[in-house]
């Protein structure tokens, strides 16, 4: 076991001592100090480009990958790719891996400012220009396939602007430019895989995310009556700054009711169905959660069984979806076989599923939308790698007998993780509804 390694492993043991199984509502989430935080991240770095980055770039058939992008423009795979304590590309920063085989990968650097212990720095500003130092740098390597960020399908593989593409190509010259070629998918298999240090800890990561949601939907948020779905909202928000949390969207609350209520900012009221949506940020890994819960009645002492069984019929959506992936499967062959067995099951389903990992809405297959069930041109055409992580979003629809025959929306929405091992929920998934009493 390397060095590297067994650090990491002694940073995930400190990990797992500060975040409990969060179960239990009156226990309060231990999040890891900013220094701390950088330790683990950093660490995950150092394993990522020495054994991800090699096996994927040779999987792309490229020798050299070249990243630039300017302060406060900076390209989408930037920050996975630099060190925890970086927050911005520094001016103009240009990044070169380039793979020596069994001498192994080259990181380098040309930049005014340092990268850590993690690019070896090769521009001297007295000596060379900085876009003269790149081009000595590429054509002393002599690569045969570059990989350049830009896409006609993928965001995260789009990153390099136009103004920095035509610089490139000027100092390059008409040979070296023959060998540029969009790197988007080496872009994306970078982002959306995880390493096994990464999925040992995300259950930490979306277990926080679950505590929240249990603490809003209790007594000690909502009072019937008094309390807004805003209000609620807005609880979620400021936790996540007590808790030093980021999130990558503002939570939302909504609810439904006997005789429909379209006013999400609406006073919470017994008898209500509450749905939330919440997403956080932590250790660089994201979070995505849709959960129900239900405010019992006066003289009520658990939900109406209709809304159990609704609940029920979301968590076979959930498995339905789930059976369908198999690796080298498209985003698009997923959802169309998924549709398919829930319409055979008698489900009124909707799948609009998403990757999850360095960012919410992430870099892999998408897995139908939210207004396209039937096939999502580029996106949902990649394919389903291992070592990955997804949102697994869908809803259901069905009549409440208690609400007599009222349509109601079961949403859901857990973090699941695709390996060789199979699939499974990162922190397990909601089977009963949270009860406000």
């Amino acid at each position: 076991m390397s060095k590297e390694r067994k650090t990491v492993l002694l940073v995930s043991f400190l990990i797992l001592a500060l975040l409990p199984v969060l179960s239990g509502k009156e226990e309060t989430p231990s999040i890891l100090s900013m220094r701390e935080r950088n330790a683990v991240v950093n660490n995950w770095l150092k394993i990522r480009l020495e054994t991800v980055l090699p096996e994927l770039m040779r999987r792309e058939k490229f020798d050299m990958w070249v990243v630039i992008c300017r302060e406060y423009n900076e390209d989408p795979v930037f920050f996975s790719l630099v060190p925890f304590n970086s927050i911005a590309a520094r001016r103009l920063t240009m990044l070169v891996f380039y793979d020596r085989g069994k001498k192994g990968m080259e990181k380098l650097a040309v930049s005014r400012y340092g990268i850590g212990d993690f690019y070896e720095g090769v521009w001297q500003p007295d000596k060379i220009e900085q876009w003269e130092c790149l081009a000595k740098v590429i054509k002393e390597r002599n690569p045969k396939r570059i990989g350049i960020n830009e896409s006609d399908t993928f965001a995260f593989g789009d990153g390099l602007s136009s103004s920095l593409k035509k610089k490139l190509l000027r100092i390059l010259g008409p040979e070296y430019s023959s060998r540029l070629h969009s790197a988007d998918e080496l872009a994306v298999g970078w982002l959306e895989r995880r390493i096994p240090e990464e999925l040992e800890v995300y259950p930490h990561v979306v277990a926080i995310a679950h505590q929240i949601i249990t603490e809003a939907f209790s007594r000690e948020i909502i009072t019937p009556g008094v309390t807004t779905t805003q209000d609620v909202s807005w609880w979620i928000r400021e936790r996540f700054r007590e808790l030093r949390l980021s999130n990558w969207f503002h939570p939302s609350v909504s609810l439904q009711r006997f005789k429909k209520s379209n006013n999400n900012g609406g006073v919470i009221l017994r008898g209500d169905l509450l749905h939330c949506d919440i997403g956080i940020t932590y250790l660089r890994l994201n979070t995505d959660t849709q959960e129900h819960a239900y405010v019992l009645r006066e003289g009520e002492s658990d939900a109406p069984r209709g809304l159990k069984e609704a609940l029920k019929l979301g968590n076979r959506l959930q498995d339905i979806l789930i059976g369908e992936f198999k690796e080298g499967r498209t985003g698009n062959e997923i959802l169309a076989a998924a549709l398919k067995k829930a319409k055979e099951a008698g489900l009124k389903a909707s799948i609009y599923s998403h990757p999850l990992g360095f960012h919410g809405h992430a870099a892999g297959p998408t897995i139908g939308l939210w207004d396209n069930q039937v096939n999502v041109p580029g996106k949902g055409d990649y394919r389903l790698n291992y070592d990955t992580c997804y949102a697994i979003e869908l809803n259901i629809k069905t009549n409440l007998e208690e609400w007599g025959g009222q349509e109601v929306r079961i949403a859901l929405e857990q973090d699941g993780t695709f390996t060789r091992k199979g699939v499974y929920f990162i922190d397990g998934r909601q089977t009963k509804l949270h009860i406000i009493k």
